[in-house]
């Protein structure tokens, strides 16, 4: 089943978001080359799709997980919750309507 995971961003976390970047985006390539990512990216706090020193609010990824619960471990272990870049995560179950 697909899952959206939300996710926002601490105050004043820029810097630690790009110093833990690589290995967040790492985890994204692994869902991709196991087919599981439907999409993945970050949610700038402007209006403007490099948002500069304005940062992140947070990021939304939906991927297939097994269960809630495994959607839900893989959340907790991204790179960017054990570094404090993310205050909160949710994940909810997802149904892709359009496109088919």
């Amino acid at each position: 089943m697909l899952y959206a995971i939300i996710s926002n961003d601490a105050a004043d976390s820029l810097a630690r978001r790009r110093t833990h970047r690589p290995a967040h985006l790492a985890r994204l390539v692994a869902l991709q080359d196991e087919g599981r990512l439907v999409i993945a990216g970050p949610r700038p706090r402007i209006d403007a799709a490099d948002p500069g020193e304005a940062g992140f609010s947070g990021s939304v990824v939906i991927a297939e997980f097994d269960s809630l619960e495994a959607a839900q471990a893989w959340a907790a272990d991204d790179p960017f919750v054990h570094a404090g870049v993310y205050e909160r995560v949710e994940v909810y179950p997802f149904v892709k309507t359009l496109p088919k």
